[in-house]
């Protein structure tokens, strides 16, 4: 007897195959999850925050992991020196790993100014002494006593804790405890301990750029922040920040004429860290002495080859300082738009 031919004097087969659909329900991406971070409720990206709270909500809730901000120091590069100390504080509090360049400053004294964090959010609350009642039982009273969210809790906060809040809050009245800042790993490139070569005029980019996107990129790779890397190990983010790009320190000379014989230098070094970030779990901060840049329409070029650039108006010697309308305000943040800047928020 032959065998039946499937589906044949089988209703059952039939009526299944007929009921069977393609549809299949679509499902989120698994994203990362890394302390210090979360994603975007616009598009889903992966976000860090600055360390100035006030200036995530103005970048549409934090830093998107693999960007580039560009902040235009002011006249005393104080304002841009503390937005960059905040940035890397808030690594350090997140345990994300640091990476600090610089020509002027040693790397090491920067990360000795960073401010100090203010951890009331991961403070243990004192408990209160509450009268006892000689009917109530001994027990029940040593349970009263704090409340029972922070039962299980140590007494004592000894040592500092990754936490899940993003953005913290720092007292810049106080420098970071010595033991916070050396539990973060921090890779540094101090120029003066580089020695450069003489850069032929034709060269489209400094030595000193190059060497400095080289020890970059091996940091990239050999700890793990490529996101083509496959290593067991945990992710984490690499904070980069970069100080005063395009001075006269870096063997740049576009704060020197109006003519640079390196017009291109700094540009073709942002487009290798764009394109280096972009492909790794890394977000940079760059500064750039803006005001020293007499090429207006070379500085406009620098500020597009970033993802977001921001300018800080010190108020110190201007009109500004003495109009009783500004009384409460020592500066103004501008954020490049279409043609110019704007002014975002004092």
């Amino acid at each position: 007897m032959a065998a039946p031919v499937s589906g044949v004097g089988n209703p059952g087969v039939r009526s299944s195959s007929l009921n069977s659909t393609s549809f299949q329900k679509k499902t989120r991406s698994k994203l990362l999850s890394i302390p210090g971070t979360r994603p975007s409720v616009q598009n889903g990206q992966l976000l860090v925050s600055t360390g100035v709270t006030s200036l995530d909500f103005l970048l549409g809730g934090g830093l998107a992991v693999g960007a580039v901000l560009l902040i235009e120091e002011d006249y005393y590069d104080s304002y841009s020196r503390m937005i960059l100390k905040y940035f890397l504080a808030e690594g350090v509090v997140c345990q994300h790993e640091l990476f600090v360049a610089s020509a002027q400053d040693s790397p090491n004294d920067i990360l000795q100014e960073l401010p100090s964090p203010i951890m009331d959010d991961v403070a243990i609350p004192k408990p209160v002494e509450q009268p006892r009642l000689s009917s109530e039982p001994q027990d029940s009273l040593d349970t009263m006593k704090i409340a029972w969210r922070y039962q299980n809790l140590p007494k004592v906060q000894s040592t500092l804790t990754s936490s899940s809040r993003f953005g913290h809050y720092y007292d810049v009245s106080k420098t970071m405890e010595a033991e916070i800042r050396q539990a973060a790993k921090c890779h540094c490139f101090n120029l003066p301990d580089h020695p450069q070569q003489t850069t032929p005029s034709y060269s489209p980019t400094l030595e000193s750029y190059s060497a400095l996107l080289k020890s970059l990129q091996e940091v990239i790779q050999k700890e793990g922040f490529a996101v083509t890397a496959s290593s067991g190990k945990s992710r984490n983010i690499l904070r980069i920040g970069l100080h005063s790009l395009g001075s006269s320190l870096w063997g740049d000379d576009l704060c020197c004429c109006d003519n640079p014989k390196h017009t291109h230098a700094l540009t073709t070094f942002l487009y290798g860290l764009r394109a280096l970030l972009r492909s790794s779990l890394a977000v940079a901060v760059v500064t750039v002495p803006s005001h020293l840049i007499q090429n207006r329409a070379l500085m406009g070029r620098i500020a597009k080859l970033s993802d977001t650039a921001i300018a800080l108006e010190s108020f110190k010697g201007s009109e500004r300082e003495t109009n009783p309308l500004y009384k409460d305000y020592h500066d103004v943040l501008l954020s490049r738009q279409a043609g110019g800047y704007s002014a975002a928020t004092p």
